[in-house]
C-alpha cells in the first residue's frame, strides 16, 4: 500500500443523478418497462421539495444558510463542496482528507479501497485489511468527491471475491456470501499483487457477515446515482452478484416472520451482543439492499423473477417491522397490559412477550413523544435497547414512516445526553452489566459496560446520523453532533470509538486513525453543506407499503 499516491483522479464536484430512480409503485412494478433514467438532476425532485418545506419548518435561518453551496475554489486540495459553503472549512477538513487518502490501498496500481485503521503504535492484526462495512463512509466520502474511479474498483474487486469458493473448516458457504474484507499482499521482488478474502474463516468467534452483501448492494446504487452511470449496474457480473446476494436472503425455509434470522457478529455488532435472531441492523440493511436491487436488477427473464420474490418481501417487511419492532409511549403501555398465552389469529401479544420481561429502564427512558425500533422481537423476547445503525437506516430507507422518522429524531432530542453525549454516537443504549453482562456477552472484556459495541460512542455513526438529520429536515441536530465531534476527533487523532456513560474517554482498546471515524466526518460535513448528496443513500417513501398501523398513534400528536 502506498498511502502517498495520487489517485491522479480529480476534485470535482460529484453530480448525482438517476432522477426520478425512487418514485416507483411495488404494485405496478412487475408490468413496468424499464426506467427511463434522466441524468442531469442530482437529486431526486420530490426529495427535495419534501427536504425545503422541512427545513423551512423546523430551521432557523442561520441553519438554511449555513446549507447553502455558493461557487468558490478547492482550500488545500479538499473537496470542492467544503468550500462552497458560506463559512471557511473547519482545519479539520483538509486534516481529514489527508489521513483518508494515506488510508489507501493499491492493487496492481489502482486504488481500490481503504484500510481498516493507520495506528502504528498497536499491532495490526486485522486492522489493515480493506473492509466492506468500513469502505461505505469512504466511498461516499470519494462520490461526494467527484472520485468514483475508486469506489467503481472496489465494487468489481469485491464482486470478484464474491465468486470465489468459500470454505470454514469442511463447510462451505453459500454462493453468493460477500467478504467481511481483503487484504492486498505486494511481493516487490516478483512484483505482483495478490488478494486474500475473509470470509469469516479468520473473524473473532468465526461469523460470516450477513451485512456486507447489503452494503455492496446499496453502494452500487450510490455510485449509479451520483455518476449516472447506468452501465457498471448492468453489467451481466453485477447482475448475478445481485441475484446470487438475494438468493441467499430471499430463499424459503421454516421461518414464519419475513425477517431476517441471523446469528450473532454478523454485522457492525461483530461481537456476541446478544443480537441474534432478527437484529434491526440487519433488517433495516436488508430492507434498503431490497429497494436498491428493485431499481437496478434487468427486467429480463431472470431479473423479473427476482423482482416479483422482493415486492412480495417487502410488504411484507414493511409491515412487520412497522407493526412488531416499532416502540413509542402508547406502545409500551399496550404491551405492559399484554396477556400472556394467547392462541389463534386473534391474539394481540402474537409473540407472547412476557410484560414481567419489560426492563425498568425503559419506563424512564421512553418520553411521551418520541419513538424508535427496538433491537430485536422473537418469541417470548423483545429486546428494548436502541440501536443507532438500524434506526438511521430505517429512516434513510424509508423502511420507517414519516411519522415515525420524526418521532425517531424527537427521541433523540429528548434523549441527547443519554444517546449523543459529549461524543456522537451510542452505538447502542443501555449497556449490559454485570450478571446480564457474563451470560449474554460470554464475559467479554472488550465489550464491558459503556464500551465498544456494549453503550460506546462511534464517531462514524455521524454520517448517518446527519443524513437522517437532513431527510427529516432537522440539520440543526446534525449540526451540533458534528461540533461535538470536532471538538475531539482531531486531538485524539480519530479514534475507533470511546467509552463512557457519556463518550468521555477514548475507548480503551480503540485504534487511532481509524478509517472511519476520518471518512465518517468527511461525509457528514459535506453532506450537511450540500445536502443533494443526501440522494445517494436515501430513498423515498413507496405509499403502496405504507400499513394501517393501529396500535401505536403518539408519534402523529
Amino acid at each position: 500500500m502506498d498511502g502517498a499516491r495520487d489517485t491522479g483522479l480529480k476534485n470535482v464536484a460529484s453530480t448525482s443523478s438517476l432522477a426520478g430512480m425512487d418514485d416507483f409503485d411495488l404494485s405496478k412494478l412487475l408490468d413496468k418497462p424499464r426506467l427511463n433514467i434522466e441524468r442531469q438532476r442530482s437529486f431526486d425532485e420530490r426529495s427535495l421539495s419534501e427536504l425545503s418545506i422541512g427545513f423551512a419548518a423546523r430551521a432557523s435561518v442561520e441553519n438554511l444558510e449555513a446549507m447553502n453551496s455558493p461557487g468558490g475554489r478547492s482550500y488545500l486540495d479538499t473537496p470542492a463542496s467544503s468550500s462552497r459553503n458560506s463559512f471557511d472549512p473547519h482545519p479539520m477538513v483538509a486534516e481529514a482528507w489527508d489521513a483518508l487518502r494515506r488510508s489507501l490501498v493499491y492493487f496492481r496500481g489502482h486504488p481500490v479501497g481503504t484500510v481498516a485503521a493507520l495506528d502504528h503504535t498497536e499491532e495490526a492484526l486485522n486492522y489493515d485489511q480493506v473492509f466492506v462495512r468500513d469502505f461505505v463512509p469512504s466511498a461516499m466520502a470519494f462520490l461526494m468527491n467527484g472520485e468514483p474511479e475508486i469506489v467503481k474498483n472496489f465494487l468489481l474487486k469485491t464482486l470478484h471475491l464474491q465468486g470465489w469458493e468459500k470454505r470454514i473448516d469442511r463447510f462451505k458457504l453459500g454462493e453468493g456470501a460477500m467478504p467481511a474484507s481483503f487484504k492486498v499482499l505486494h511481493d516487490p521482488a516478483r512484483k505482483t499483487d495478490t488478494l486474500i478474502a475473509d470470509f469469516g474463516e479468520s473473524a473473532i468467534g468465526r461469523v460470516a457477515p450477513v451485512d456486507s452483501g447489503f452494503w455492496w448492494i446499496i453502494l452500487l446504487r450510490a455510485y449509479t446515482k451520483s455518476t449516472g452511470d447506468l452501465s457498471l449496474a448492468e453489467t451481466p457480473e453485477c447482475q448475478k452478484g445481485m441475484r446470487l446476494i438475494l438468493a441467499l436472503c430471499l430463499s424459503e425455509g421454516f421461518d414464519t416472520f419475513p425477517t431476517l434470522l441471523c446469528a450473532d457478529g454478523c454485522s457492525m455488532i461483530d461481537r456476541r451482543m446478544g443480537v441474534y435472531g432478527y437484529p434491526i441492523e440487519i433488517q433495516a440493511l436488508f430492507f434498503m439492499a431490497l429497494r436498491c436491487s428493485l431499481m437496478m436488477l434487468k427486467h429480463d427473464a431472470e431479473g423479473k423473477e427476482f423482482i416479483e420474490r422482493i415486492v412480495k418481501r417487502l410488504h411484507a417487511l414493511s409491515f412487520h417491522m412497522r407493526n412488531y419492532f416499532w416502540l413509542d409511549f402508547q406502545q409500551l403501555n399496550d404491551i405492559y397490559r399484554y396477556k400472556t398465552e394467547e392462541y389463534s389469529h386473534t391474539a394481540v401479544n402474537k409473540f407472547n412477550v412476557i410484560p414481567d420481561s419489560i426492563p425498568d429502564w425503559i419506563f424512564d427512558f421512553m418520553p411521551t413523544r418520541g419513538g424508535y425500533f427496538v433491537g430485536n422481537v422473537s418469541p417470548a423476547r423483545m429486546d428494548f435497547r436502541w440501536f443507532a445503525l438500524g434506526n438511521c437506516v430505517a429512516i434513510l430507507s424509508s423502511l420507517a414512516t414519516p411519522e415515525q422518522s420524526m418521532a425517531i429524531m424527537d427521541l433523540i432530542e429528548s434523549r441527547w445526553q443519554e444517546l449523543i453525549g459529549e461524543m456522537p454516537l451510542k452505538i447502542s443504549y443501555p449497556t449490559l452489566e454485570s450478571h446480564e453482562w457474563r451470560i449474554v456477552t460470554g464475559c467479554d472484556p472488550k465489550n464491558t459496560r459503556w464500551s465498544y459495541h456494549n453503550g460506546g460512542s462511534w464517531p462514524v455513526l455521524l454520517w448517518l446520523l446527519t443524513a437522517a438529520c437532513i431527510k427529516t429536515g432537522r440539520p440543526q441536530i446534525a449540526r451540533r453532533a458534528i461540533d461535538l465531534a470536532e471538538s475531539r476527533l482531531l486531538k485524539d487523532n480519530w479514534p475507533e470509538y470511546y467509552d463512557g456513560k457519556q463518550g468521555r474517554y477514548i475507548g480503551k482498546q480503540a485504534r487511532k486513525f481509524q478509517t472511519w471515524s476520518i471518512a465518517g466526518y468527511l461525509v457528514a460535513k459535506m453532506m450537511l453543506e450540500d445536502p443533494s448528496h443526501l440522494g445517494m443513500i436515501s430513498l423515498e417513501e413507496d405509499k403502496q407499503m405504507k400499513p394501517l398501523i393501529k396500535r401505536s398513534t403518539s408519534w402523529t400528536c
